[in-house]
């Protein structure tokens, strides 16, 4: 006999068996229904007695069926998931579930290229448009957490791919309390429970990039995350007056030791592989995001690994990058927009990117004096610069303020970019 491909009818009688006591209502209700069709053509006249039994056992049969395959669904969806994903609590979230589902599976291809706190904020907008995700995470991070598991077990940096994995699944929250929590004593002081969880991936994993995808999966992520490398990588920094400085978690506070710009930042060793998927998810993007992130710790490490800045500059998609709000002390400070744009085109070239998106909302002027307190301030939009650099400027409300932070707002960012998409 000629079987279908992937058809086990043993596997199906095992799942029906597990439903059968709502199988068998739902049978029962279909009984119901043929009990009332035969009271109501059994004679030629009906009468009121008659009829109103039939429609009592009628009413009982469907409410039954509608009862038991309605159970039988949402018990499928508990027993049988494609990882730890939040369960839908009724039957119109599954509908809910299952539609935006679809729709996201059709939804642009879109490539997140970054790091950090920037990064997350973006996916957690983006996932609401599109289930084609790839976040390409930079691994040059050393400092933390992070930090103290590189030098511990020799892998690559989880953090940042970590909180980007949290921003793409769609798990239960006290599933995400439980990954981001931080031991507060012991040896484990300061480390974060989803690092330890991508470790031991790691431990029992072929290579890092194989425990991301595996962790993804678990997770029920909606999209991809990568690393950009697989290579033990460390990020050096050369300030204009010559001085180098070692190391990601240096880099953002070396003016607290020895202030001055930074000139250019470059990876050690200096040829550095990328992730093989990393390359064929920017060849077939619709869309590709550079930021928001610190520029000089976590958008720009990815641009120097081999093939990416080049594979971007020839990708046919709309090309954004996503501008800081505020400038970042040790990394930015006195930043214009077209110093960003300026320090991305000297790393790369001046075909990177086509669209600058830039914040256009307003920040209260209480908490832009915090910032200034601190040394940092907004992120000036110096329109005449610009306007000679040839980039297409978007400008958009994107910001939020909450518990007294800066910060980009989703859905406002996600909204903004997917416009700049639909005129591209």
């Amino acid at each position: 006999m000629k079987r279908f491909p992937g058809f086990r009818p043993l596997k199906w009688v095992r799942i029906g068996f597990r439903f059968r006591k709502w199988l068998t209502g739902a049978i029962a209700g279909g009984l119901l229904l043929l009990v009332s069709f035969a009271i109501l053509l059994k004679d030629g006249v009906v009468g009121p007695i008659q009829k109103g039994v039939a429609l009592f056992l009628a009413a009982a049969g469907l409410a039954s069926i509608a009862f038991c395959f309605r159970t039988i669904l949402m018990k499928f969806l508990h027993v049988y998931p494609t990882g730890i994903y939040k369960k839908p609590e009724n039957i119109e979230e599954v509908g809910d579930v299952l539609y935006r589902r679809k729709v996201l599976s059709s939804g642009p291809r879109i490539v997140v290229v970054g790091g950090g706190t920037g990064i997350s904020t973006m996916l957690r907008g983006l996932k609401k448009f599109s289930g084609n995700i790839t976040a390409v995470i930079t691994v040059a991070d050393d400092g933390g957490g992070s930090g103290a598991l590189r030098e511990d077990l020799g892998m690559l940096p989880p953090g940042d791919i970590r909180n980007c994995i949290m921003a793409l699944a769609e798990t239960e929250s006290v599933m995400e309390r439980l990954l981001q929590y931080r031991f507060t004593d012991g040896r484990l002081k300061g480390q974060s429970f989803g690092n330890l969880f991508l470790a031991a991936m790691n431990g029992i994993s072929d290579n890092f990039e194989q425990a991301v995808r595996s962790t993804g999966e678990v997770l029920a992520v909606q999209g991809r995350v990568l690393p950009v490398t697989e290579q033990d990588v460390r990020l050096t920094a050369l300030l204009e007056d010559g001085t180098e400085i070692v190391g990601e978690s240096n880099i953002g506070h070396h003016h607290k030791s020895h202030p001055g710009r930074i000139q250019r930042i470059r990876l050690e060793p200096g040829r550095v592989a990328p992730v093989e998927p990393v390359i064929e998810a920017i060849r077939t993007a619709d869309l590709i995001v550079l930021g928001p992130g610190s520029l000089y710790t976590s958008i720009l490490p990815n641009l120097l690994v081999e093939g990416v800045a080049e594979a971007i500059t020839e990708s046919k998609a709309a090309r954004v990058y996503v501008c800081n709000v505020m400038t970042q002390p040790g990394e930015t400070d006195g930043y214009c927009v077209s110093d960003h744009i300026r320090a991305l085109w000297d790393h790369t070239n001046p075909d990177l990117f086509t669209y600058c998106l830039v914040n256009c909302g307003d920040v209260d002027d209480t908490v832009r004096e915090r910032y200034r307190a601190d040394g940092a301030d907004l992120v000036m939009v110096d329109l005449s610069r610009l306007k000679k650099m040839g980039i297409k400027l978007v400008e958009s409300d994107v910001v939020e303020t909450r518990d007294r932070f800066v910060r980009h707002d989703p859905d406002k960012l996600a909204q903004a970019v997917m416009d700049i998409l639909r005129i591209h």
